[in-house]
């Protein structure tokens, strides 16, 4: 029996994607209280967009990379790293295009790009599974020894 050449079912992706956005809904406070302290209305205003900006970038990988799979493996590679190069060239358009307006701060907006990036990543890392039994999130047991994907 030779190995399957696409993904059949959901996408493993999409599923971390998705995780990574419900945990970023925990951010917001707390980023929301820094661009405040930092810089007002206008500090929050921006944080708020560079969160958007973050999840909408996860999810867009999530979505490339879990179609390119469907179609075949071989273009998972072309799909995540032309997909970058697209991800990171919209997310510059996304702040270009704000950064005249009266109520943007660059520097908690900046601040907020980068650390929402790496910290969602590292924080993610904790719940993605590393093994081909289980792609996507890890599994937890329950009492009945029923496995399913970890959800905090």
């Amino acid at each position: 029996m030779s190995a399957p050449d696409r993904l059949e079912g959901p996408s493993p992706a999409i599923e971390v994607a998705l995780d990574m956005v419900r945990r970023s809904l925990y951010l917001i406070p707390i980023a929301v209280i820094f661009g405040g302290l930092i810089a007002g209305t206008e500090g929050v205003l921006s944080v708020g967009y560079a969160i958007g900006v973050v999840v909408i970038n996860f999810f867009l990988a999530a979505v490339l990379i879990g179609k390119a799979a469907q179609v075949n493996f071989a273009l998972v590679f072309g799909a995540a790293l032309g997909g970058f190069a697209l991800r990171l060239g919209l997310i510059f358009l996304a702040v270009t295009l704000v950064a005249g307006q009266a109520w943007v701060r660059i520097v908690p907006m900046g601040i907020t790009l980068i650390v929402t990036h790496l910290g969602l990543l590292l924080w993610e890392l904790r719940y993605v599974s590393a093994s081909m039994a289980y792609p996507g999130l890890k599994p937890k047991e329950h009492r009945h020894g029923v496995r399913e994907p970890v959800r905090s």
